[in-house]
Order: structure tokens, then sequence, then C-alpha cells
């Protein structure tokens, strides 16, 4: 991946490098290419190419996918899967089960309603159900603590 990308970025909010990063999760869920091709097929979809904290974190979810599949399912209601997840509401959950778990420079409440705000606006209906279940994370988190 060229450099040139990172060079030439717009300074973005937190909140819209988070909407480039979940657009890069959705887009990564309809094919295997490398993450870098994912990111440079999508580049111009982006004014200013795609930032770093956009790429690091899908980077990292990439790695850990598995681990964090496996602790959203452990919040799902009996019967349901992560592949009954829709492909929108799925992104999300991953990118805020990460900056809950990972990333301690983004307090949880904003990492839920940036999710919320994400799903609101990329699905349809899935608002309620993607609050629920980082809810029930966030709790299982400060209980652990």
């Amino acid at each position: 991946m060229s450099n040139e990308i990172n060079e030439n970025q717009v300074k973005l909010s937190r909140s819209e490098a988070r909407e480039q990063a979940f657009m890069l999760l959705f887009s990564k869920s309809f094919d295997d290419e490398p993450l870098e091709e994912t990111i440079e097929d999508n580049a111009e979809m982006f004014n200013g190419g795609v930032c770093g904290y956009a790429q690091a974190v899908v980077g990292a979810i990439q790695d850990k996918q598995e681990e964090l599949d496996a602790l959203i399912a452990g919040f799902l209601k009996k019967g349901w899967t992560i592949s009954r997840i829709s492909k929108p509401s799925l992104a999300i959950l991953r990118l805020a089960f990460y900056e809950i778990k990972y990333v301690d420079s983004v307090p949880a409440s904003v990492s839920v309603n940036e999710a919320v705000e994400l799903a609101k606006k990329y699905t349809i209906d899935e608002s309620k159900f993607v609050n629920g279940i980082l809810g029930a994370f966030v709790r299982s988190e400060e209980e652990a603590k």
C-alpha cells in the first residue's frame, strides 16, 4: 500500500473515521480480497482517502474477527447465530466491540452511541438490536472489572 494515501488525507473527526471503518468492514464482508485491495477499491469513495484510524481499526478487527464474533455470539438470544445478523449490523457490532475492548481512548458509552447512530443510518430498524447487544456487553465488561 502506498504512503500517498496517508500523506494526502483530510483531517477527520473520530465519528467520520469510524464511519469509514464501518464502510470498509461492510465492503469486506462481500469479498475475500486482501484489506489493502479493499482500501484501494474504496478510497475514491472518501474525499482525501482512507484515514489512518479506519485502516488500523479494520486491520485489527480482521485479525481478531473470530474472537470478536465469539464475543458477539455470547450476547445473542437463544437460536440466533452470527450468520443471522445483517451484514451492516455485524460490521457495526464488530467495530463497537473492538473499540470497547481494545481502544482505551474511546469511552464505551461513545462507542455504543456511535454504533447506534451508524445503525440508524445504515440499517432498517436494527438500532435497538445493536444497542441491546452492546448494552449487555458493556455491563458484562463493567462487572468483570
